[in-house]
């Protein structure tokens, strides 16, 4: 298209300075003459291109020209460059192009002050296969089968629909129309293993924002008031907003956790520096599970 030829020669000339009518006409696969009115038709719409002959000549742009007639405010431009880095950190590289695209035709060299990775310390190569693959089945509609382990240990042989990729609470999820279940479902990337994209295509859409369901993770939340020693006062800044200070120099916290097995871990981690303080059922069965773990020891 016209339109997308012009965008391009603009992109070109602010990238290479100059060119000839010759190359961009080979590029786009036109005749030069059909350059020339393209070039007519920028000028005539106020960018600054113009043409010189001779040796060194051709197509040029001023040099210190950007457009500056996007309909993108500065502040917009450096929030979409840094929404870019943002998205490059769980696309894999795949938006170098892009970036590198955008700072040319923004003019910017400001983006700079954010870099993000979400992938894990460990496994993270073999993490980034099982995005893209995701990635390529949702974008070219087609069905993948993989291996699931539940959150109780459980595998099971899944085939799915995939339809996002998401990110909530520092973790990946595919959100996906299962077959097995004959209903919608998030499953943890770091739980997909043997993920086989196949030939099969299906036209399932989603078109509302999957995060904004009500307990769409179907999980029960209990209010936790725990006692942490002075000692974890480098987990307490990281992992707590809000918490009172005692005067033997101890934290008393309350907040809010989904029930289940993994909550016995996560109170293990502090080790001894951790009390349960309520709910008392709670409390009891904490403490049944570390009588237990002593008992492996006796």
């Amino acid at each position: 298209m016209q339109i997308n030829r012009m965008f391009e020669i603009i992109y070109i000339l602010i990238d290479k300075k100059t060119v000839k009518a010759r190359e961009l006409a080979e590029r786009f696969e036109v005749s030069q003459r059909t350059i020339y009115r393209d070039i007519e038709t920028l000028s005539s719409a106020g960018i600054p291109i113009f043409m010189s002959k001779g040796k060194g000549g051709g197509i040029s742009i001023l040099d210190d020209y950007v457009l500056n007639k996007a309909v993108l405010t500065e502040e917009e431009k450096t929030d979409v460059l840094s929404s870019m880095k943002a998205v490059g950190a769980i696309n894999f590289n795949a938006t170098d192009s892009a970036l590198k695209k955008l700072n040319s035709l923004f003019g910017e060299n400001n983006s700079d002050w954010i870099e993000v990775d979400f992938s894990s310390w460990y496994n993270s190569e073999k993490e980034s296969e099982t995005f893209n693959d995701i990635k390529s089945a949702i974008l070219s509609k087609k069905i993948i089968n993989f291996t699931y382990s539940s959150g109780k240990g459980e595998k099971t042989s899944r085939e799915v629909e995939p339809l996002k990729l998401c990110f909530k609470g520092m973790s990946r999820y595919l959100y996906a129309y299962c077959i097995l279940r004959q209903d919608f479902r998030f499953f943890k990337l770091s739980r997909i293993k043997d993920n086989v994209v196949t030939e099969k295509h299906f036209e399932r859409i989603v078109t509302r924002p999957v995060f904004k369901t009500d307990n769409m993770f179907e999980e029960q939340y209990i209010t936790l008031k725990l006692k942490l020693s002075p000692n974890m006062a480098f987990r307490i800044y990281d992992e707590f907003d809000n918490y009172t200070i005692e005067p033997d120099g101890s934290f008393i916290i309350q907040t809010v956790y989904p029930v289940g097995e993994w909550l016995f871990a996560y109170i293990s981690s502090f080790g001894s520096n951790c009390e349960v303080l309520e709910p008392l059922d709670i409390r009891n069965s904490i403490k049944e599970e570390f009588q237990k773990t002593l008992n492996n020891y006796l």
